[in-house]
Protein backbone atom coordinates (compact mmCIF):
# COMPACT_ATOMS: atom_id res chain seq x y z
CA UNK A 1 0.00 0.00 0.00
CA UNK A 2 2.23 3.59 1.19
CA UNK A 3 5.58 2.87 1.38
CA UNK A 4 8.06 5.64 1.31
CA UNK A 5 8.49 6.00 -2.77
CA UNK A 6 4.21 6.32 -2.75
CA UNK A 7 4.44 8.93 0.13
CA UNK A 8 6.53 10.78 -1.32
CA UNK A 9 4.61 10.50 -4.87
CA UNK A 10 1.77 11.22 -2.85
CA UNK A 11 2.85 14.86 -0.71
CA UNK A 12 4.43 15.81 -4.36
CA UNK A 13 1.40 15.36 -6.09
CA UNK A 14 -0.89 17.18 -3.38
CA UNK A 15 1.79 20.12 -3.79
CA UNK A 16 1.71 20.34 -7.31
CA UNK A 17 -1.64 20.73 -6.77
CA UNK A 18 -1.82 23.97 -4.51
CA UNK A 19 0.85 25.26 -6.65
CA UNK A 20 -1.53 25.43 -9.55
CA UNK A 21 -4.11 28.39 -8.98
CA UNK A 22 -7.50 27.22 -9.76
CA UNK A 23 -10.40 29.89 -8.60
CA UNK A 24 -13.85 28.97 -9.74
CA UNK A 25 -13.73 29.55 -13.19
CA UNK A 26 -9.97 29.22 -13.67
CA UNK A 27 -9.70 25.75 -13.38
CA UNK A 28 -8.06 25.09 -16.30
CA UNK A 29 -4.16 24.57 -15.49
CA UNK A 30 -5.78 22.22 -12.64
CA UNK A 31 -7.67 20.64 -14.91
CA UNK A 32 -4.48 20.08 -16.93
CA UNK A 33 -2.51 19.48 -14.34
CA UNK A 34 -4.71 16.21 -13.02
CA UNK A 35 -5.91 14.93 -16.32
CA UNK A 36 -2.21 14.50 -17.36
CA UNK A 37 -1.18 13.00 -14.04
CA UNK A 38 -4.18 10.29 -14.96
CA UNK A 39 -2.83 9.49 -18.15
CA UNK A 40 0.47 8.96 -17.59
CA UNK A 41 -0.49 6.53 -14.71
CA UNK A 42 -2.16 4.50 -17.07
CA UNK A 43 -5.97 5.42 -16.92
CA UNK A 44 -7.97 3.34 -18.93
CA UNK A 45 -10.01 6.81 -19.52
CA UNK A 46 -9.65 10.62 -19.07
CA UNK A 47 -12.35 13.11 -20.49
CA UNK A 48 -13.10 16.54 -19.87
CA UNK A 49 -16.76 17.38 -20.12
CA UNK A 50 -17.97 20.35 -21.39
CA UNK A 51 -17.97 22.16 -17.94
CA UNK A 52 -14.48 21.74 -17.05
CA UNK A 53 -14.72 18.67 -14.78
CA UNK A 54 -12.14 15.58 -15.03
CA UNK A 55 -13.24 12.52 -15.12
CA UNK A 56 -10.77 9.27 -14.93
CA UNK A 57 -11.60 5.74 -15.29
CA UNK A 58 -9.79 2.52 -14.13
CA UNK A 59 -11.47 -0.36 -15.24
CA UNK A 60 -10.95 -3.87 -13.47
CA UNK A 61 -10.96 -7.20 -15.49
CA UNK A 62 -14.13 -8.22 -14.29
CA UNK A 63 -17.59 -6.93 -14.11
CA UNK A 64 -18.68 -5.06 -10.65
CA UNK A 65 -19.86 -2.07 -8.76
CA UNK A 66 -19.18 0.81 -10.04
CA UNK A 67 -16.98 3.52 -7.50
CA UNK A 68 -17.13 7.35 -7.98
CA UNK A 69 -14.79 9.14 -5.66
CA UNK A 70 -15.29 12.99 -6.43
CA UNK A 71 -12.81 15.72 -5.13
CA UNK A 72 -13.72 19.66 -6.59
CA UNK A 73 -10.77 21.39 -8.01
CA UNK A 74 -11.98 24.62 -7.61
CA UNK A 75 -11.62 26.96 -4.89
CA UNK A 76 -12.09 30.20 -2.96
CA UNK A 77 -9.99 32.97 -4.02
CA UNK A 78 -7.29 35.10 -1.57
CA UNK A 79 -6.29 37.70 -0.68
CA UNK A 80 -2.21 37.60 -0.23
CA UNK A 81 -2.07 40.64 2.10
CA UNK A 82 -3.35 38.46 4.82
CA UNK A 83 -1.66 35.22 4.45
CA UNK A 84 1.73 34.30 6.31
CA UNK A 85 2.56 31.97 3.77
CA UNK A 86 2.25 32.10 -0.21
CA UNK A 87 -1.12 30.58 -0.60
CA UNK A 88 0.38 29.08 -4.06
CA UNK A 89 3.78 28.19 -2.36
CA UNK A 90 2.83 24.54 -0.80
CA UNK A 91 5.21 25.31 1.75
CA UNK A 92 6.15 22.50 4.24
CA UNK A 93 6.52 23.46 7.91
CA UNK A 94 5.77 21.40 11.14
CA UNK A 95 4.66 18.91 8.97
CA UNK A 96 1.68 20.73 7.35
CA UNK A 97 1.34 21.81 3.72
CA UNK A 98 0.08 25.23 3.36
CA UNK A 99 -1.90 26.91 0.65
CA UNK A 100 -5.70 27.72 -1.02
CA UNK A 101 -7.21 24.60 -1.43
CA UNK A 102 -4.90 22.43 0.00
CA UNK A 103 -7.70 21.52 3.26
CA UNK A 104 -10.60 21.97 0.37
CA UNK A 105 -10.07 19.85 -1.21
CA UNK A 106 -6.67 19.57 -3.39
CA UNK A 107 -5.20 16.70 -0.32
CA UNK A 108 -8.52 14.86 -0.71
CA UNK A 109 -8.29 14.65 -4.47
CA UNK A 110 -4.00 13.41 -4.49
CA UNK A 111 -5.10 10.95 -2.00
CA UNK A 112 -8.02 9.67 -4.12
CA UNK A 113 -5.64 9.23 -7.61
CA UNK A 114 -2.63 8.06 -5.61
CA UNK A 115 -5.12 4.79 -3.98
CA UNK A 116 -6.65 4.27 -7.02
CA UNK A 117 -3.71 3.99 -9.28
CA UNK A 118 -1.64 2.28 -6.85
CA UNK A 119 -4.58 -0.28 -6.08
CA UNK A 120 -4.68 -0.80 -9.56
CA UNK A 121 -0.73 -1.63 -9.39
CA UNK A 122 -1.09 -3.61 -6.43
CA UNK A 123 -3.91 -5.67 -8.04
CA UNK A 124 -2.46 -5.73 -11.77
CA UNK A 125 -6.57 -4.71 -12.35
CA UNK A 126 -7.49 -7.89 -11.23
CA UNK A 127 -10.55 -6.54 -9.34
CA UNK A 128 -14.74 -6.72 -9.58
CA UNK A 129 -15.85 -3.03 -11.33
CA UNK A 130 -14.98 0.21 -12.00
CA UNK A 131 -13.00 2.83 -9.98
CA UNK A 132 -13.83 6.62 -11.12
CA UNK A 133 -12.31 9.64 -10.12
CA UNK A 134 -13.88 13.25 -10.98
CA UNK A 135 -12.55 16.50 -9.88
CA UNK A 136 -15.50 18.74 -10.40
CA UNK A 137 -15.47 23.06 -11.08
CA UNK A 138 -17.62 25.25 -9.81
CA UNK A 139 -18.11 23.74 -6.80
CA UNK A 140 -18.02 26.79 -4.66
CA UNK A 141 -20.29 28.46 -6.85
CA UNK A 142 -22.89 25.59 -7.24
CA UNK A 143 -22.58 22.26 -5.16
CA UNK A 144 -24.28 19.55 -7.16
CA UNK A 145 -24.05 21.14 -10.40
CA UNK A 146 -21.50 20.23 -12.51
CA UNK A 147 -21.41 16.42 -11.00
CA UNK A 148 -24.91 16.51 -12.67
CA UNK A 149 -22.76 15.50 -16.00
CA UNK A 150 -20.53 13.76 -13.99
CA UNK A 151 -23.39 11.50 -12.65
CA UNK A 152 -24.49 10.87 -16.32
CA UNK A 153 -21.16 9.44 -17.51
CA UNK A 154 -19.93 7.28 -14.76
CA UNK A 155 -23.55 6.05 -13.70
CA UNK A 156 -22.06 5.04 -9.98
CA UNK A 157 -23.21 3.00 -8.01
CA UNK A 158 -21.24 4.48 -4.54
CA UNK A 159 -20.00 7.91 -4.28
CA UNK A 160 -17.15 8.81 -1.92
CA UNK A 161 -17.27 13.17 -1.20
CA UNK A 162 -13.81 14.00 -0.20
CA UNK A 163 -14.49 16.99 1.74
CA UNK A 164 -12.91 17.59 4.53
CA UNK A 165 -14.12 15.59 7.86
CA UNK A 166 -10.91 14.55 9.90
CA UNK A 167 -11.80 11.19 8.09
CA UNK A 168 -15.25 10.72 9.82
CA UNK A 169 -17.78 8.83 8.19
CA UNK A 170 -20.45 11.62 7.42
CA UNK A 171 -24.07 10.41 6.24
CA UNK A 172 -25.59 13.22 5.41
CA UNK A 173 -25.63 17.08 5.45
CA UNK A 174 -28.48 19.78 5.23
CA UNK A 175 -29.45 21.58 1.67
CA UNK A 176 -28.71 25.21 0.49
CA UNK A 177 -31.24 27.20 -0.96
CA UNK A 178 -30.99 31.25 -2.27
CA UNK A 179 -34.82 32.37 -2.42
CA UNK A 180 -35.96 35.81 -4.19
CA UNK A 181 -38.77 37.57 -2.99
CA UNK A 182 -39.94 40.77 -4.41
CA UNK A 183 -42.44 43.51 -4.44
CA UNK A 184 -43.66 45.64 -6.80
CA UNK A 185 -45.27 49.43 -5.70
CA UNK A 186 -45.93 52.32 -8.22
CA UNK A 187 -43.69 55.59 -7.76
CA UNK A 188 -44.09 58.84 -6.41
CA UNK A 189 -42.73 61.99 -5.93
CA UNK A 190 -41.77 61.64 -2.07
CA UNK A 191 -42.75 65.03 -1.50
CA UNK A 192 -46.64 63.56 -2.33
CA UNK A 193 -46.03 59.91 -1.36
CA UNK A 194 -50.11 59.25 -1.16
CA UNK A 195 -50.53 59.40 -4.83
CA UNK A 196 -47.83 56.57 -4.98
CA UNK A 197 -47.37 52.52 -3.35
CA UNK A 198 -43.75 52.25 -1.34
CA UNK A 199 -42.47 48.83 -2.56
CA UNK A 200 -40.11 49.03 0.08
CA UNK A 201 -43.32 49.04 3.26
CA UNK A 202 -44.63 46.40 1.18
CA UNK A 203 -41.97 44.48 1.54
CA UNK A 204 -40.84 45.05 5.48
CA UNK A 205 -44.50 43.67 6.28
CA UNK A 206 -44.00 40.50 4.56
CA UNK A 207 -40.65 40.70 6.30
CA UNK A 208 -41.79 41.03 10.25
CA UNK A 209 -44.33 38.20 8.84
CA UNK A 210 -41.31 35.76 7.60
CA UNK A 211 -39.20 36.16 10.73
CA UNK A 212 -42.35 34.66 12.29
CA UNK A 213 -42.22 31.12 9.97
CA UNK A 214 -42.01 28.11 12.56
CA UNK A 215 -38.71 26.50 10.87
CA UNK A 216 -38.63 22.65 11.76
CA UNK A 217 -35.52 20.96 13.71
CA UNK A 218 -34.29 17.82 12.88
CA UNK A 219 -32.56 15.36 15.69
CA UNK A 220 -29.39 15.03 13.63
CA UNK A 221 -28.83 17.89 10.78
CA UNK A 222 -30.18 21.02 13.44
CA UNK A 223 -32.29 23.69 12.88
CA UNK A 224 -33.89 24.74 9.52
CA UNK A 225 -32.45 28.67 8.64
CA UNK A 226 -34.20 31.01 6.84
CA UNK A 227 -31.58 34.08 6.76
CA UNK A 228 -31.92 37.99 5.07
CA UNK A 229 -29.11 38.28 3.69
CA UNK A 230 -29.51 41.53 1.46
CA UNK A 231 -32.23 44.00 0.29
CA UNK A 232 -32.00 47.18 -2.38
CA UNK A 233 -35.07 48.80 -3.68
CA UNK A 234 -35.29 50.50 -7.16
CA UNK A 235 -34.67 53.46 -8.14
CA UNK A 236 -31.32 53.73 -6.31
CA UNK A 237 -30.41 55.95 -4.98
CA UNK A 238 -34.10 57.53 -4.78
CA UNK A 239 -33.13 60.62 -4.65
CA UNK A 240 -37.13 62.39 -4.26
CA UNK A 241 -38.85 59.22 -5.38
CA UNK A 242 -40.93 56.25 -3.54
CA UNK A 243 -39.55 53.16 -4.70
CA UNK A 244 -41.66 51.25 -6.85
CA UNK A 245 -39.56 47.95 -6.80
CA UNK A 246 -37.71 45.79 -3.68
CA UNK A 247 -35.94 42.93 -3.61
CA UNK A 248 -34.96 41.18 -0.95
CA UNK A 249 -32.93 37.52 -0.88
CA UNK A 250 -33.06 35.12 1.84
CA UNK A 251 -30.57 32.34 2.24
CA UNK A 252 -32.47 29.16 3.12
CA UNK A 253 -30.27 26.08 4.66
CA UNK A 254 -32.92 22.97 4.19
CA UNK A 255 -33.90 19.62 6.10
CA UNK A 256 -34.57 16.25 5.28
CA UNK A 257 -38.45 16.52 4.41
CA UNK A 258 -38.28 19.89 2.87
CA UNK A 259 -38.97 20.02 -0.71
CA UNK A 260 -38.54 22.69 -3.49
CA UNK A 261 -42.23 23.00 -3.48
CA UNK A 262 -42.56 23.16 0.47
CA UNK A 263 -40.03 25.42 1.14
CA UNK A 264 -41.27 28.09 -1.16
CA UNK A 265 -45.48 27.40 -0.62
CA UNK A 266 -44.43 28.41 3.28
CA UNK A 267 -43.74 32.33 1.95
CA UNK A 268 -46.44 32.30 -0.57
CA UNK A 269 -49.22 31.26 2.17
CA UNK A 270 -47.45 34.57 3.85
CA UNK A 271 -48.12 36.48 0.44
CA UNK A 272 -51.56 35.73 0.22
CA UNK A 273 -52.58 36.46 3.97
CA UNK A 274 -50.75 39.91 3.03
CA UNK A 275 -52.82 40.11 0.51
CA UNK A 276 -56.25 39.81 2.59
CA UNK A 277 -54.81 43.14 4.39
CA UNK A 278 -53.58 45.05 1.64
CA UNK A 279 -55.22 44.45 -1.70
CA UNK A 280 -52.73 46.23 -3.87
CA UNK A 281 -49.67 44.30 -2.64
CA UNK A 282 -47.85 42.97 -5.88
CA UNK A 283 -45.30 40.49 -4.81
CA UNK A 284 -43.80 37.41 -6.09
CA UNK A 285 -41.17 34.71 -4.33
CA UNK A 286 -38.80 32.09 -6.33
CA UNK A 287 -35.68 30.94 -6.32
CA UNK A 288 -32.50 32.40 -7.56
CA UNK A 289 -30.40 31.84 -11.00
CA UNK A 290 -26.78 31.45 -11.23
CA UNK A 291 -24.84 32.09 -14.07
CA UNK A 292 -21.11 31.58 -14.40
CA UNK A 293 -18.72 31.17 -17.29
CA UNK A 294 -16.35 27.95 -17.42
CA UNK A 295 -13.20 27.50 -18.75
CA UNK A 296 -14.12 25.85 -21.54
CA UNK A 297 -16.27 28.56 -22.88
CA UNK A 298 -19.44 26.67 -21.74
CA UNK A 299 -21.47 28.62 -19.38
CA UNK A 300 -23.16 26.57 -16.16
CA UNK A 301 -26.39 27.69 -15.03
CA UNK A 302 -28.61 26.19 -12.07
CA UNK A 303 -31.48 27.19 -10.37
CA UNK A 304 -29.97 27.82 -6.40
CA UNK A 305 -31.80 24.69 -4.80
CA UNK A 306 -29.53 22.33 -3.72
CA UNK A 307 -31.13 19.39 -1.32
CA UNK A 308 -30.78 17.94 1.60
CA UNK A 309 -29.74 14.09 2.41
CA UNK A 310 -29.05 12.07 5.41
CA UNK A 311 -28.84 7.96 5.60
CA UNK A 312 -29.63 6.36 8.80
CA UNK A 313 -26.54 5.49 11.43
CA UNK A 314 -27.56 1.73 10.98
CA UNK A 315 -27.58 1.78 7.16
CA UNK A 316 -25.48 -1.43 5.45
CA UNK A 317 -23.52 1.09 2.88
CA UNK A 318 -22.28 3.36 6.01
CA UNK A 319 -21.62 0.79 8.62
CA UNK A 320 -19.78 -1.19 6.05
CA UNK A 321 -17.22 1.56 5.00
CA UNK A 322 -16.94 2.79 8.99
CA UNK A 323 -16.11 -1.00 9.79
CA UNK A 324 -13.62 -0.83 6.85
CA UNK A 325 -11.94 2.65 7.56
CA UNK A 326 -11.53 1.69 11.73
CA UNK A 327 -9.88 -1.65 10.36
CA UNK A 328 -7.01 0.50 9.72
CA UNK A 329 -5.17 3.26 11.86
CA UNK A 330 -7.72 5.91 11.19
CA UNK A 331 -9.90 6.09 14.05
CA UNK A 332 -13.71 7.22 12.39
CA UNK A 333 -16.39 8.39 13.73
CA UNK A 334 -20.25 8.81 12.10
CA UNK A 335 -21.14 12.60 11.97
CA UNK A 336 -22.49 14.81 9.48
CA UNK A 337 -21.79 17.64 7.09
CA UNK A 338 -22.26 21.35 8.65
CA UNK A 339 -22.15 22.51 4.85
CA UNK A 340 -23.21 22.01 1.41
CA UNK A 341 -21.51 19.19 -0.96
CA UNK A 342 -21.95 17.45 -4.20
CA UNK A 343 -24.11 14.91 -2.23
CA UNK A 344 -26.42 17.25 -2.79
CA UNK A 345 -26.94 15.77 -6.61
CA UNK A 346 -25.25 12.28 -5.80
CA UNK A 347 -27.96 11.47 -2.85
CA UNK A 348 -30.20 14.62 -2.39
CA UNK A 349 -31.14 14.17 -6.34
CA UNK A 350 -30.39 10.87 -7.63
CA UNK A 351 -30.13 8.52 -4.61
CA UNK A 352 -26.86 6.81 -5.16
CA UNK A 353 -25.84 5.50 -1.92
CA UNK A 354 -22.99 8.55 -0.72
CA UNK A 355 -20.90 9.52 2.31
CA UNK A 356 -18.16 11.72 2.93
CA UNK A 357 -14.57 10.96 3.61
CA UNK A 358 -11.72 13.54 4.00
CA UNK A 359 -8.75 14.30 5.59
CA UNK A 360 -8.39 17.70 6.89
CA UNK A 361 -10.85 19.68 9.35
CA UNK A 362 -13.35 21.49 7.61
CA UNK A 363 -12.91 24.20 9.73
CA UNK A 364 -9.38 24.70 7.79
CA UNK A 365 -11.59 25.55 4.72
CA UNK A 366 -11.33 29.42 3.48
CA UNK A 367 -9.13 30.57 5.79
CA UNK A 368 -6.05 32.62 5.78
CA UNK A 369 -2.89 30.02 5.92
CA UNK A 370 -5.04 27.13 4.93
CA UNK A 371 -3.04 24.04 5.33
CA UNK A 372 -3.49 20.21 5.60
CA UNK A 373 -1.14 17.98 7.47
CA UNK A 374 0.61 15.78 5.94
CA UNK A 375 -0.21 12.43 8.56
CA UNK A 376 -4.36 13.35 7.74
CA UNK A 377 -3.21 13.25 4.03
CA UNK A 378 -1.63 9.97 4.48
CA UNK A 379 -4.18 8.81 6.66
CA UNK A 380 -6.96 9.69 3.70
CA UNK A 381 -4.79 7.76 1.14
CA UNK A 382 -5.29 4.67 3.56
CA UNK A 383 -8.88 4.95 4.03
CA UNK A 384 -9.39 5.80 -0.16
CA UNK A 385 -7.29 2.50 -0.78
CA UNK A 386 -9.42 0.29 1.63
CA UNK A 387 -12.83 1.84 0.65
CA UNK A 388 -11.41 0.75 -3.16
CA UNK A 389 -10.70 -2.85 -1.74
CA UNK A 390 -13.71 -3.27 0.36
CA UNK A 391 -16.16 -2.15 -2.51
CA UNK A 392 -14.61 -4.19 -5.53
CA UNK A 393 -12.53 -7.13 -4.46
Amino acid sequence: MLNQTREEELIKLCRDMIKTESISGNEKKMADLVKENMCANGFDEVIIDKYGSVIGHIAGEKSGKKILFDAHIDTVGVDRSEWNYDPFGAEIEDGKIYGRGSSDMKGSLAAMIQAANDFKEDTNKNFKGDIYISAPVHEECFEGVAAREISKKTKPDYVIIGEPSSLNIMRGQRGRAEIVLETKGESAHSASPEVGKNAVYSMVNLIKKIRNINLKEHSILGKGILELTDIISSPYPGSSIVPNHCRATFDRRTLVGESRDSILEQIQEIIEEAKKEDNELQAEVYYSEGFEDCWTGNKIRAERFFPAWLYEENNEFIQRIYSTVNNTEITSEISHYSFCTNGSHYAGEKDIPTLGFGPSDAHLAHVKDEYIEIEQLKKGYVGYYKIIEELLV
